[in-house]
């Protein structure tokens, strides 16, 4: 799929997943593409745990009680180090967020769907209990999570504001 496809049909996909395993094959191409996104001073402060355990995705899906958790057959978790890049400056959360939209587009360009995860986690130490479950050391945050399949239905990315109302040339408004 062409890149400005992916960027047109990505979406935050929350809906039901066909129960079929994705090849590992497919989840290293995904998280390759987050590796290769951009970093603050390229630090490269962001880690991924892939899970394709059916125990293990049931256990997280405890701890994250969402429909599209429950339903994932594989998940990719964020892991940040909020060191220092630049003086006392991390770029952390940047990394993360380049890292993710990164494999949001390769996970649409690969006919999957996934949706980004993480103000849930902020809550009752869900990232806690999921960076203990793998083993996740204490140093380091569990950021985001990526549920991802095969989806069983087809939605489309929702409307966007149009360019004029978010963009400009030389100056913010053209006012």
């Amino acid at each position: 799929m062409d890149l400005f496809d992916a960027v047109a049909k990505r979406h935050s996909y929350r809906g039901a997943f066909e129960k079929k395993s994705i090849p590992r094959e497919h989840l290293q191409k995904i998280v390759q593409a987050g590796i290769r996104a951009p970093s603050g001073c390229n630090a490269q402060t962001t880690t991924f745990v892939i899970v394709d355990d059916p125990g293990k995705l049931a256990t997280i899906a405890g701890i994250v009680d969402r429909p599209v958790v429950r339903e994932a057959q594989a998940m990719i978790v964020c892991v940040v180090d909020h060191k220092p890049a630049y003086q006392d400056k991390s770029f952390a959360a940047e990394d993360c967020a380049a890292a993710t939209e990164n494999m949001l587009l390769a996970v649409t360009a690969m006919g999957y769907a996934a949706v980004w995860l993480d103000g849930v986690l902020r809550n009752e130490d869900k990232a806690g209990r999921i960076a203990e479950l793998l083993g996740v050391p204490r140093h380091l945050e569990v950021r985001i999570l990526l549920p991802l399949g095969i989806p069983k239905e087809g939605l489309a990315q929702k409307e966007k504001k149009p360019f004029a109302d978010r963009a400009w040339f030389n100056r913010y408004g053209n006012g």
